[in-house]
C-alpha cells in the first residue's frame, strides 16, 4: 500500500499552539510532523500523520486528538 496522510488544522494564539505542541511530543515525537504558520490574527498549527496503515494513522491521530481536546480544555478552564 502506498503512505498515505492526515492533516488537522488548528488556528489560535501562538503561545496556545506552542502548547498544545509540547503536551504531544513527549508520547512519539516521529510518529508526526508539524507546521507553525503566521496568518493575520495569530497562527495556524498544522499536524502531519503519515504512514503506510491507515490503522496507524487513526491510531496515532486519535491519540494526538485526545490530548489536544484535554489540553485545551485546560488551557480555556484557566482562562475562565
Amino acid at each position: 500500500m502506498e503512505d498515505a496522510m492526515a492533516r488537522v488544522d488548528w488556528t489560535g494564539h501562538r503561545d496556545i499552539a506552542e502548547a498544545l505542541i509540547k503536551s504531544i511530543q513527549p508520547d512519539d515525537p516521529d510518529s508526526f510532523r508539524y507546521e507553525i504558520t503566521e496568518i493575520d490574527n495569530g497562527v495556524t498549527l498544522s499536524i502531519f500523520v503519515s504512514s503506510c496503515e491507515l490503522g496507524r494513522i487513526r491510531a496515532t491521530m486519535d491519540d494526538i486528538l485526545a490530548c489536544l481536546s484535554a489540553v485545551e480544555g485546560s488551557l480555556g478552564a484557566l482562562v475562565e
